[in-house]
């Protein structure tokens, strides 16, 4: 029997770029007893364009909230960016009679009404306090015992701490705790809490490129064999931007970057290809042999 049920919000960056992340989801879903209903007319978090037009996001964000309301369902993110920005309009629409009025009125042009009747969490939140260690624990089946690791988790799934709260943004343990789950070793490194750089990548390239890059200098410092994301923007500056980083700076670094769901669903017993590791771009293949698994070539591996 299901005993977690949740709305299911993509975004926009992962079903076009990082469906990795959507697959394996899925996958670990489907093994914790988790449903994850579909939620097909949703439109973007607002994120992007807050800082053009904060109405505008605001408009965005609610008309998702109301979306979620009309099939009394709570919403689960996969990214902290969306996760972040659902749930805060979603607190302030709660808390400010206001500011709920003022949206109400741009909703009501398309049919819809702002209530405050349901919640947002991101995948983190949700594997901590609705599904919980002890169930994940029981689903291992394949332990990672072998295998060392670095997280990073990002800025937007513990900051603000006002409305998120589930850990301290400042010395993070969660996701530490649910990496070490999967029997993989979580390592400390420096810095693990700075920030990507992916938020300003459309304004200044090379800043982003600098700070990922001195990220997997420390991770690569302390032998971890890959790096943990639980953010789609984050996993693109370590996976994705790291042959360019590579290019830039004249160095080579060759550290996969995988999904928490990725790693979850190895220690599940699920195999490598169903988890989608295939759509890296930094190839795990390493952590494959670490692991004694293999994976189906694909033509660009051959």
């Amino acid at each position: 029997m299901t005993e977690v049920r949740y709305l299911l919000f993509l975004g926009c960056v992962i079903p076009y770029r990082i469906t990795s992340y959507e697959i394996s989801t899925r996958k670990v879903a489907e093994k914790l007893g988790m449903e994850l209903v579909e939620m097909p007319d949703f439109n973007c978090c607002g994120l992007p364009i807050d800082s053009v037009s904060h109405d505008m996001m605001l408009a965005l964000a609610a008309r998702n909230l109301c979306l979620a309301e009309q099939q009394n369902l709570n919403i689960m993110t996969l990214c902290p960016g969306c996760g972040g920005t659902l749930l805060k309009v979603n607190e302030k629409l709660k808390h400010d009679k206001v500011l709920k009025q003022k949206v109400n009125g741009y909703l009501k042009e398309i049919g819809l009404e702002f209530k405050g009747t349901i919640k947002v969490k991101h995948i983190v939140q949700v594997l901590l306090e609705d599904v919980g260690f002890e169930k994940i624990k029981e689903t291992i089946q394949r332990p990672l015992t072998s295998l060392k690791v670095a997280e990073h988790e990002g800025c937007h799934v513990l900051r603000p701490k006002k409305y998120l709260g589930f850990d301290d943004p400042e010395d993070p343990m969660v996701f530490k705790k649910l990496i070490e789950l999967t029997g993989a070793e979580c390592l400390d490194y420096e810095d693990e809490t700075a920030c990507c750089g992916a938020p300003i990548i459309g304004v200044n390239d090379m800043i982003p490129l600098q700070l990922t890059r001195e990220k997997l200098v420390h991770i690569r410092e302390v032998g971890a064999q890959a790096v943990i994301t639980v953010c789609p923007f984050c996993h693109m500056m370590f996976d994705i931007n790291q042959p360019r980083i590579e290019r830039v700076f004249n160095e080579k670094f060759g550290i996969p970057a995988l999904h928490y769901t990725q790693l979850l669903g190895l220690a599940m017993g699920i195999s490598p290809d169903e988890l989608a590791l295939d759509q890296l771009r930094v190839k795990a293949s390493k952590v494959l042999e670490v692991l004694s698994l293999t994976q189906k070539a694909t033509p660009l591996q051959k």
